[in-house]
């Protein structure tokens, strides 16, 4: 019998609506994709108690929480010691995600770089891996992660990466990692698979971001974490690598920054 290598989608969104009274069957489908663990991430801090129960109540999925960048404007300053109180749940593994997005919410840039540095704080003080949204904010980005790290170390990871060279290189630099989407299979998203294959395969993750960025053959559908395996074949091709070795680098990876997880699995 023929074991299908264990992955982890280490970014999705299981609280959404498009998810409503499914849970049961998404994990079952991830299970039988190999994708063994995932990781459900609050957006906003008053939905906290809903993605926690999600979490609760199914055995292989994990969480995070924290401020959504494009949210910050419309909710309530979080505290370093809020976030770091959410975060003794055991199955809480995660500060975000947070960040910066000049896309679609750029006058809200100053109060975006205050929580993204609240964050930070946060992840420092809990040894909790730091989750990054970045978009059209590379050099606010760079500068504000670097300036932090000189205050005192955390680990990070740039999720859903598709920015810049540059900043790819500034979040390697300091030791971070770049998590690789559906975006990463599209045919068009050569230079982006560029980036990734210059990266070290030691600092890689996958995820899907579900129920966003559904990778072929499911694009333009609703995006679920079984599709994590689609990305990571596509990823195993870029880096020349069988399937199961590049599972096992990227479970290893993850259980490397994420912790907690990796102990509640042990």
């Amino acid at each position: 019998m023929t074991t299908i290598p264990q992955i982890t989608d280490s970014h999705c969104h299981l609280d959404f609506p498009d998810f409503d009274g499914q849970l049961d069957d998404i994990v079952a489908r991830a299970a039988d994709a190999g994708v063994t663990r995932m990781v459900t991430i609050c957006t906003k801090l008053r939905q906290e108690p809903q993605v926690r129960a999600i979490a609760e109540a199914h055995a292989p999925v994990f969480y995070a929480m924290g401020t959504h960048p494009m949210s910050v404007a419309n909710e309530p300053m979080v505290t370093p010691d809020e976030l770091i109180a959410l975060a003794q749940h055991p199955k809480c593994v995660g500060i975000g995600e947070t960040g910066l997005d000049y896309h679609y919410t750029s006058e809200s840039a100053e109060k975006q770089q205050t929580s993204l540095r609240i964050h930070i704080a946060a992840a420092r003080d809990t040894g909790l891996p730091l989750i990054i949204h970045a978009r059209a904010a590379d050099e606010d980005m760079a500068r504000i992660l670097t300036e932090e790290h000189a205050n005192g170390a955390y680990s990070c990871v740039m999720h859903c990466f598709s920015s810049s060279a540059d900043l790819a290189r500034a979040a390697l630099d300091l030791g971070f990692y770049l998590s690789m989407s559906g975006i990463t299979a599209f045919p068009k998203s050569q230079e982006l698979r560029d980036i990734f294959a210059a990266a070290p395969l030691d600092r890689i993750l996958v995820e899907t971001d579900s129920p966003y960025l559904a990778p072929p053959p499911h694009r333009g559908k609703r995006n679920e974490p079984a599709f994590t395996a689609h990305t990571a074949q596509k990823a195993a091709d870029l880096f020349a690598l069988p399937y199961d070795e590049f599972a096992a680098a990227t479970e290893a990876n993850f259980n490397r920054l994420f912790t907690k997880a990796a102990a509640w699995q042990a």
